[in-house]
């Protein structure tokens, strides 16, 4: 931390400094705006204008609507099991959860925008994601704001574009908080912009919405063992907070649970981006497997796995499908799959809706960038993989024989799906675990306080969104987009309300 003392002089001034914005800090600066119009507000984000909006601007822009607060918090308890949440915490966030739609409704309207029941990209109204949990009784329904893809973001974004005395300043990056060393208070930060050090104080208090570590290939490692994962979200999401918030003297919770509680999904990564593509989920033929290191299939391949963010159940435990230890991954296919199924989603993750790359519907492009390996024989496939063609060709063999049987009988493959590799040339893509983002970082209350290792609030100083989510194991649809929402707002509302320390100190 940087002391009081250290500060020779402030470069900038304002009451609250939100670090962030992506929807937590979004909805941080939207609800101190409301609760005291006279607050002024200044939003840093490390990203420029056009990279903005973090990994709201490319999540599936769900969200969850429930009408049931004491089923709703039973829902998350079971979830939570291997690491519960705060019961306090649990129940005000059951209720703030089932209060919340009519103020999501008030923002789409101010932005001009249409709130529908349902995910906006498939027919589906509702996603429960674990019936025998209680998702039942606890889930209404799931709703999102138009357009797809980022139509929450949008509408958000125009929401603090309505407000004068929010300011977002861009291409800026917090780099350290203001703090007395005994006590902890907060009184400003540190931030970066262009190579230059500025320092900021914050009249009120300090919001950390900076987002995960899930493009830090290293923090990854250290904080949750995976050897290689890449993000399908925001790459300046690069640990920050986390960090600083560390070193401010916070407890920390939720760096390694029991599961990653967004997912291991399969991506495609490929060198000239440096986040990776979500494989699609919606698949029009199924002439497809995905081999392992060994050369052998792994689980059902063609389980709608999206409906559980990619978590399979094993010894009686939900838990991420093994990309992550099976790796590396190929997906082998044939020319049917290839020319009826473009391979991935295009309404979620950065490189489509940010950088908007445009997948080729039939894979051709790709195919001509080398991105996907083409042989007219399942031995040469192999071969130009690095595998041995033998092991290669029995694993294809062993599926085509399980299709003509129409029993897999060693993954329970729905009979639907078994549909046989036989029609040249053939394919491979290798498959690299993907993440939605990563949950870990401090300790806060159901007021956004960040906590401090004896266990009381760090004065001064929140916390909203993915950067120290609440969830700890399971995940449910639409969870962590309304959880932004109940931060934020409770962030920005409690730093709002704070005086100015300068005069607090003054009248002590």
């Amino acid at each position: 931390m940087a002391s009081l003392q250290s500060i020779k002089h402030w470069d900038l001034e304002t009451d609250l400094l939100i670090a962030g914005f992506g929807l937590a800090g979004a909805c941080a600066a939207l609800e101190a705006h409301d609760t005291d119009p006279g607050c002024e507000i200044l939003v840093i984000e490390k990203a420029t204008p056009e990279m903005a909006g973090g990994n709201t601007r490319v999540s599936g822009q769900s969200l969850l609507i429930s009408r049931n607060a004491s089923a709703l918090a039973e829902y998350q308890r079971a979830m939570s099991r291997p690491n519960p949440i705060p019961e306090d915490m649990l129940q005000a966030w059951a209720q703030a959860m089932v209060n919340l739609e009519p103020w999501i409704e008030s923002r789409a309207a101010e932005a001009g925008a249409r709130y529908i029941k349902g995910t906006g990209f498939s027919e589906r109204e509702v996603v429960r994601e674990f019936p025998e949990l209680g998702a039942e009784q606890a889930v209404a329904y799931t709703a999102t704001i138009l357009p797809i893809p980022s139509g929450v973001w949008l509408a958000f974004k125009a929401n603090v574009d309505r407000r004068p005395r929010i300011r977002v300043q861009y291409a800026t990056r917090i780099v350290d908080l203001v703090q007395d060393p005994d006590s902890l208070e907060v009184f400003g930060v540190v931030v970066e912009q262009a190579g230059v050090r500025r320092n900021v104080r914050a009249r009120r208090a300090v919001v950390m919405a900076t987002g995960g570590f899930e493009a830090d290939p290293q923090m990854q490692r250290d904080y949750f063992g995976l050897a290689e994962a890449h993000p399908l979200g925001a790459p300046t999401n690069t640990g920050d907070g986390l960090r600083i918030l560390q070193k401010a003297g916070a407890e920390l919770w939720h760096l390694r649970n029991f599961g990653q509680s967004g997912g291991i999904w399969p991506g495609f990564k490929v060198p000239e981006f440096q986040t990776i593509f979500m494989r699609n989920f919606f698949w029009q033929t199924f002439s497809w497997i995905e081999l392992d290191a060994e050369n052998r299939r792994f689980y059902d391949e063609t389980a709608e796995l999206q409906l559980t963010h990619y978590k399979e159940k094993r010894h009686g435990h939900w838990v991420d499908t093994p990309h992550h230890r099976a790796w590396p991954v190929h997906m082998i296919f044939d020319e049917v799959t290839r020319a009826n199924n473009c391979l991935v989603i295009k309404v979620m993750s950065w490189n489509p809706v940010v950088l908007g790359y445009d997948w080729s519907e039939d894979n051709s492009a790709e195919i001509e960038r080398g991105w996907v390996v083409r042989a007219d024989s399942i031995a040469e496939l192999a071969t130009k993989l690095g595998r041995d063609s033998r092991a290669v060709e029995q694993a294809v063999a062993d599926y085509n024989s399980a299709c003509q049987a129409g029993h897999d009988p060693g993954f329970g493959r729905n009979p639907a799906t078994l549909q046989p590799i036989a029609q040249p040339p053939y394919y491979a893509i290798r498959i690299d675990p993907a993440i939605v983002c990563t949950g870990g970082g401090a300790k806060r209350n159901i007021e956004s306080e960040v906590i401090g290792h004896d266990g009381r609030a760090i004065p001064r100083l929140y916390e909203a969104g993915e950067l120290g989510s609440m969830f700890s194991n399971l995940y449910q649809n639409g969870s962590y987009l309304t959880e932004c929402m109940i931060s934020g707002r409770a962030a920005g509302r409690n730093g709002a309300r704070r005086i100015d320390w300068q005069a607090s100190r003054n009248v002590a």
